[in-house]
């Protein structure tokens, strides 16, 4: 009789303990499983942010280049800047620069030099008289070559 007792309390042990352990097991999984979830949706999400900010600093840099070309097309360079113009050059290289500060924020030194490279050579080419009009895209392709290959490895 008392082996019996015995038996069964053992047995309501072993089935406890067995029952706790599933349970650990499950609980441990299903959190594993919901960090892993929960890293891959905020590096999904931190790509999104940092494709976008290289969307619109390409847009930034594109708007600034058909500005520039904009007062080349005018009589001569100074009848170019015009007062909207100036507003227009204003508001861009305002964004510009902010966004370009944005990219050291999202991707670090890696691409932040090559892109202040091409926002400085962009702010250049809207300030500066270059002589000519074909100037514009000499001065502007090498760091703009630099730039997009740079975006394109820190994507992989």
């Amino acid at each position: 009789m008392q082996t019996q007792v015995w038996a069964s309390l053992i047995g309501v042990l072993l089935g406890g303990g067995m029952s706790y352990l599933a349970q650990l097991t499950t609980g441990r999984q299903a959190a594993r499983s919901e960090d892993r979830r929960q890293a891959v949706q905020l590096a999904e999400a931190r790509r999104a942010e940092r494709l976008a900010a290289l969307r619109e600093f390409i847009q930034l840099t594109q708007q600034g280049i058909r500005l520039a070309e904009a007062r080349y097309d005018a009589a001569d360079w100074p009848s170019g800047r015009t007062p909207e113009w100036l507003a227009a050059a204003r508001a861009l290289i305002d964004r510009l620069w902010i966004c370009e500060r944005m990219i050291l924020v999202l991707f670090g030194p890696g691409l932040h030099q090559p892109a202040r490279d091409y926002a400085t050579a962009v702010d250049h080419v809207l300030w500066e008289d270059l002589g000519e009009h074909d100037r514009v895209g000499d001065h502007l392709r090498g760091p703009q070559v630099a730039f997009l290959g740079a975006a394109h490895e820190q994507l992989g």
